[in-house]
């Protein structure tokens, strides 16, 4: 489809007349003047345009902030330099490196790409948009943000900045939190991109998106394509962009219990699948035991004065525990589909030999930097260096 077609379209399907061609060349060059002049040039990944570079920072990035980001990607580039030791890679570094960033599938389907770039392209990244985007966890804006980085390709990347720049540019009131919307910024983009910059262009437009035309708080009289901006002009701007509300995360009750021997913990890895899989945490466990005293409560075929902690205890060791300590403290953690609520127990037993099950391990705490843990993991781990203050300065 040439452009005059796109526009075409633009006009029948979504009901957008185009600017006239001398208005989109005076867009273009306000917006890449102002990218030459305040584009963020210090970040690592613009260092050049490696397309392995550009891809692991663009994964990264999704719903992460660029200053959060920056010490993951450099110390990710140092553990894992070329697409060839990625795909080598053994998972347990790989995601200690990826820890605390979350969203974990991310960095296994890197890792995936990484083998499948090495056994169907030799190890060199594809440069074809086509090739790109059949690779392991790539979709439209991720394909589009490399094909124009690093190949100079004319390809859209449209993101949630990418939309909000472009809805309040044109008015547009289509849902951004439908799939099928993206469509439509995707031709708005192939129309307007400058076909000599392109990866300056979608660049300019991100950082435009993330700042000065953010979600909150916009300055729009300081932005660089303010002409052109009808929403501006016409007083709309907080009509724009249009998203339906996401659903909230269905709450989950859980319980975490630190169960400790000598200075020794016992590490729980999770299963393969779900969520935090692979990851080692302290047990965790849904289950909801309401608002009374924990180390009161009793199981109802358990012995009276054995407790629900005591008994996961005694289950997850073969020990019963010499100190219980109930409800020590409690955090949230929010999934993308889950909100996990928990309750944190520190538990002591007899320091001596207990046979574990093969997916849990006995750890030192001075040994914890080999494991990788997920923030809900680092979580507890706060909550219980401030519980036993006194007991972790004797190490």
């Amino acid at each position: 489809m040439n452009r005059e077609e796109m526009k075409q379209e633009l006009l029948t399907k979504y009901g957008i007349e185009m600017w006239p061609e001398e208005k989109i060349v005076a867009f273009r060059q306000a917006l890449l003047d102002w990218f030459d002049a305040e584009g963020r040039d210090h970040l690592p990944w613009r260092m050049n345009n490696d397309p392995y570079r550009i891809w692991v920072s663009e994964i990264m990035l999704q719903q992460t902030r660029v200053v959060t980001v920056i010490p993951y990607y450099n110390r990710f580039m140092t553990l894992f330099p070329s697409i060839q030791q990625l795909a080598d890679a053994e998972e347990e570094p790989l995601l200690k490196a990826w820890e605390g960033l979350g969203y974990y599938s991310r960095v296994r389907n890197i890792q995936k790409a990484a083998q499948q770039i090495v056994a169907e392209y030799n190890g060199v990244f594809p440069n074809d948009p086509a090739e790109i985007i059949k690779l392991k966890g790539i979709g439209p804006y991720t394909a589009g943000a490399i094909a124009s980085m690093a190949f100079n390709l004319p390809e859209p990347a449209v993101d949630g900045n990418v939309m909000r720049v472009f809805s309040r540019l044109f008015e547009i009131g289509e849902d951004i939190a439908k799939p099928a919307t993206r469509k439509l910024f995707e031709l708005l983009v192939r129309i307007v991109i400058d076909p000599e910059r392109p990866g300056d262009f979608n660049q300019a437009i991100m950082d435009l998106g993330t700042d000065i035309c953010g979600p909150v708080n916009p300055r729009p009289e300081e932005s660089p394509i303010k002409e052109f901006n009808a929403a501006y002009k016409n007083g709309t701007m907080h009509l724009y962009p249009f998203k339906s509300k996401a659903k909230k995360p269905v709450p989950l009750t859980m319980q975490g219990i630190v169960i400790r021997k000598g200075d020794q913990f016992l590490l729980e890895k999770r299963p393969e699948n779900g969520l935090l899989a692979n990851f080692w945490t302290f047990p965790l466990f849904e289950e909801d035991w309401g608002d009374k005293q924990l180390d009161l409560l009793v199981a109802e075929e358990a012995a009276p004065d054995f407790t629900k902690i005591e008994k996961v205890v005694k289950e997850k060791t073969g020990v019963a525990p010499t100190n219980v300590q109930a409800a020590v403290g409690s955090f949230s953690h929010v999934f993308s589909h889950r909100k996990w609520n928990v309750t944190v127990h520190l538990v002591e037993v007899p320091n001596e030999h207990h046979a574990v099950a093969e997916n849990m391990q006995w750890v030192n705490r001075s040994d914890f930097s080999e494991f990788a843990f997920a923030v809900p993991q680092q979580k507890m781990w706060e909550i219980i260096k401030k519980q036993q203050r006194n007991f972790f300065n004797s190490f």
